[in-house]
């Protein structure tokens, strides 16, 4: 066990991937509804991997999103800029430990800062030229390891970046496909 991730599990899962190839296609569910306002509240559903439903895979969370006052919501739960910075920070977590224990690299402690920048003009419309979602992301990584260097952890960030699926999601095209389904 090395910061956290249990090393053999994670071996077991990349051999298991390695002699079966299909087992890395998964898919992740939400089911959302709007609640008035800007306002809406998502249920997780099933994980699905090879076209399989996991059954293992019992739980489910509810995330809400809203926004602050000053963009017109109640300010009742996280916005949704907020949870993309939260799914990025949530992915890096994971790909840093992950990739550390591969490395052999043991950690004490992972913070990260995050911002998003955005030009509302894109969003309502004022400004053809902006577009309406986020221009940037940044991202402040605070490591500190017992037994890596600063050029160490440096490789590691950089290999963060390269193999985390949340910011390769973001950095690039993604097929994103809305229909509309009458009821």
């Amino acid at each position: 066990m090395t910061n956290g991730i249990d090393t053999d599990a994670l071996s077991a899962t990349i051999e298991a991937v390695k002699n079966q190839p299909e087992l890395a296609q998964v898919s992740f569910n939400v089911h959302s509804q709007w609640t008035g306002g800007c306002h809406q509240r998502a249920t997780t559903g099933e994980l699905i991997q090879n076209g399989s439903v996991v059954e293992s895979r019992q739980s489910t969370y509810v995330l809400e999103s809203d926004e602050p006052a000053a963009l017109l919501g109640t300010d009742k739960a996280a916005n949704p800029a907020e949870y993309i910075l939260h799914a990025l920070a949530g992915c890096y977590s994971v790909t840093y430990a992950s990739l550390a224990a591969t490395e052999g690299i043991e950690l004490d402690s992972l913070r990260l800062e995050l911002a998003a920048d955005l030009d509302l003009q894109g969003f309502l419309n004022l400004n053809d030229e902006v577009r309406p979602g986020i221009s940037r992301i940044r991202v402040d990584v605070h490591a500190t390891s017992p037994n890596a260097t600063d050029a160490q952890l440096a490789a590691l960030t950089r290999a963060v970046q390269e193999r985390s699926p949340i910011r390769d999601t973001l950095a690039g095209a993604v097929d994103v496909q809305t229909v509309l389904v009458r009821d």
